[in-house]
């Protein structure tokens, strides 16, 4: 037999999840994995006794009439073995933890192969967006500066579809009066606050007020008649 391990348990629940969505809850999962924790800290021991009030306690059920229904289930479908019953809810139920053999691993493994085959494909078409909008004009000083927005956003899991991305373009060199290194600024700024977008710069310095001299009017009609 082969000895148990915390990997093989946890993939036998998620396959017989994803088969049986219908019957599971949390609750189900909570006890099951506070199980196989109390098993491992015991060194993992074929059989060992599992109180229902420390589980209780431990995975937040505060009715036991929950909690019985909820271990009588892991019970049914074979994720415990029951060796010894408790008497009541004050004393342990003797368990020792199995995998359940009847969940058909096939279909998790097919929707989890099938979701990691699209992510690149998404991927694709993410950087084909910003070939596109980015490099069709080489010679755009703006290139350097969308770039670092889209890795900006990338790193926030968030992304732009082609048309998005180009009223972002429109709406950047807007804000900035196609100033290169006002835009610049524009998206330092958003990337400091965390934010989402990109507005109008804060506190931008002013420039001086030109002050207007004006002339002397006794030194400019000294001397003359008027």
């Amino acid at each position: 037999m082969t000895k148990l391990n915390g990997y093989d348990l946890s993939r036998s629940w998620f396959d017989f999840a994803f088969e049986h969505p219908d019957l599971i809850s949390p609750n189900h999962a909570a006890l099951f994995f506070f199980a196989i924790e109390n098993c491992n800290r015991l060194g993992w021991k074929k059989q060992f006794g599992l109180p229902a009030t420390m589980a209780m306690e431990a995975i937040g059920i505060r009715s036991y009439n929950t909690y019985k229904k909820v271990f009588d289930d892991l019970v049914e479908w074979g994720f415990f073995k029951l060796v010894q019953k408790s008497k009541n809810q004050y004393s342990s139920n003797v368990i020792a933890l199995s995998i359940f053999e009847g969940a058909i691993d096939k279909a998790l493994d097919k929707a989890l192969t099938k979701h990691s085959t699209k992510h690149p494909t998404k991927q694709k078409e993410y950087n084909k967006t910003i070939e596109q909008l980015t490099l069709e004009q080489e010679d755009d000083e703006f290139k350097e500066v969308i770039e670092n927005w889209l890795q900006y956003k990338k790193e926030k899991g968030q992304a732009y579809k082609p048309k998005g991305l180009e009223q972002f373009i429109i709406h950047l060199k807007a804000l900035s009066k196609n100033n290169v290194k006002v835009a610049d600024a524009i998206i330092k700024q958003s990337m400091r606050n965390n934010w989402a977008g990109i507005f109008e710069l804060k506190d931008q310095p002013k420039e001086p007020e030109q002050k207007v001299i004006y002339p002397d009017l006794q030194e400019v009609f000294k001397g003359k008649t008027i």
